[in-house]
């Protein structure tokens, strides 16, 4: 066990990232509604997550510079740019959901009325202010990022774990019906968005070197890979197959609209106190993205920009500091219009899907360039998955463009509704 808790390192960092509430509650929502079918995906999603962060890994330790430096020296500063900006703008996508997410962990500890829009946009400010300050206070920030990640991905995965064995050694609490609600399938785009998540493998290159690793740790770069994407992908899954436990094929049709609806699947092991155990596990999942997703935004950005990309610089801070400013502000402009959180934070989710081809592409690509030869060269296995990782990214972008483009602008139906069923739309008013 002790070589085990050694060989998890930066990608420990990645996986506690991944492992933020977006990964809770879509995970959740494909469980309800798709129900076990959902497994397979995230066992395939989790191996291409592997991969990538192996490529990214191995990446970091065989090239002198940077990722972006290195596509700079090859394709051109702008092309390094445009990666920077395309990373950037999918984490204020994400950073939005994690500010979202945060007010619906800290919501109900203010007891059972809706806080008002006020102060849902003080808390967020007092949240990001005071990470603000960590950054810029923070001395070893790094080792400080890594030590915390480790707790929080711990105490989240025993948490879901204890609850789904205590789950299963009860009889289920309902009858299954054979039809339930029709299937969103953006949960399930967002969920995988969520496990294979190309940014978050991206930043695996300038995590390993801010810790200092070299070639000779080329290996212990894909130990650490398999160990902690693993555990992200197991904690997932338990995740699913508990809401399958829960709500699949639930006689009441459960459309997990809000955090509370989700929180329901905790009530086999804590009762009445389900819905503050879960908000205060999605506001840890908030908290363990929270900061390491804006660094990631504001890093590659600063090193598109030539502009350093170490923790030390002040340009990696400052666009930092952007980035969680820009993220506080969507969610606050999300906030302010009604709708259901699950669904915010599913929609933010799945948009981050259709960026990660560049990201991915630019993986590859520096993964297969001539110069790496000998015992710098990315061994065929890691590379070939990380192309069918690219690939299953381009299909992945075109399907959740087409889905969340028939979210808000759904194909006109009225003709057909008003001819086919018009005592029921005159039922409904």
């Amino acid at each position: 066990m002790k070589n085990l808790l050694k060989s998890i390192g930066p990608a420990i960092v990645v996986a506690a990232v991944v492992l933020g509430p977006g990964s809770i509650l879509t995970s959740s929502k494909v469980g309800a509604s798709f129900g076990l079918l959902g497994v397979p995906v995230i066992i395939c999603s989790t191996i291409l997550m592997i991969a990538m962060v192996a490529l990214a890994a191995r990446i970091g330790v065989v090239y002198e510079g940077s990722p972006c430096d290195e596509l700079a020296a090859r394709l051109g500063r702008p092309v390094a740019i445009a990666i920077g900006a395309i990373l950037f703008t999918l984490i204020a996508f994400f950073q939005s959901s994690n500010n979202i997410a945060l007010i619906g962990g800290l919501e109900p500890m203010f007891g059972n009325e809706p806080l008002s829009l006020g102060a849902k946009c003080a808390l967020l400010l007092a949240v990001n202010g005071l990470l603000i300050t960590s950054l810029y206070k923070l001395r070893n920030l790094y080792g400080s990022v890594e030590q915390f990640m480790k707790l929080l991905v711990g105490l989240m995965a025993l948490a879901f774990l204890i609850n789904f064995l205590v789950i299963f050694s009860q009889p289920r609490g309902y009858e299954p019906v054979a039809s339930v609600e029709s299937r969103d399938w953006i949960p399930l785009l967002g969920m995988i968005a969520t496990t294979f998540s190309v940014a978050g493998a991206f930043y695996q290159a300038y995590l390993v070197k801010e810790k200092g690793w070299g070639l000779g740790e080329a290996r212990k770069g894909v130990l650490d890979s398999m160990v902690s994407i693993s555990i992200l992908g197991l904690t997932t899954c338990i995740i699913l197959v508990t809401a399958w436990r829960c709500f699949h094929s639930h006689p009441d049709a459960v459309t997990l609209a809000s955090v509370g609806d989700v929180a329901r699947q905790l009530e086999p092991l804590f009762g009445s106190a389900a819905k503050i155990i879960f908000c205060t596990g999605i506001l840890a999942g908030a908290l363990s993205s929270f900061l390491v997703n804006a660094m990631i935004g504001g890093t590659v950005m600063s090193d598109g920009l030539g502009k350093g990309y170490r923790l030390e610089d002040r340009w990696p801070l400052h666009l930092t500091t952007v980035a969680l400013l820009v993220g506080m502000l969507v969610g606050m402009a999300a906030l302010a219009k009604e709708g259901s959180t699950v669904l915010l934070i599913t929609l933010a989710q799945a948009f981050t899907v259709i960026g990660i081809p560049a990201l991915a592409l630019a993986l590859v690509y520096l993964g297969t360039r001539k110069d790496l030869k000998g015992e710098r060269k990315v061994p065929k296995p890691i590379l070939g998955l990380a192309v069918l990782g690219f690939l299953v990214s381009c299909v992945l972008a075109c399907l959740t463009a087409r889905k969340v483009w028939d979210k808000f602008y759904p194909p006109d139906k009225s003709v057909a509704w008003s001819s086919d069923q018009p005592e029921k739309k005159s039922a409904m008013g």
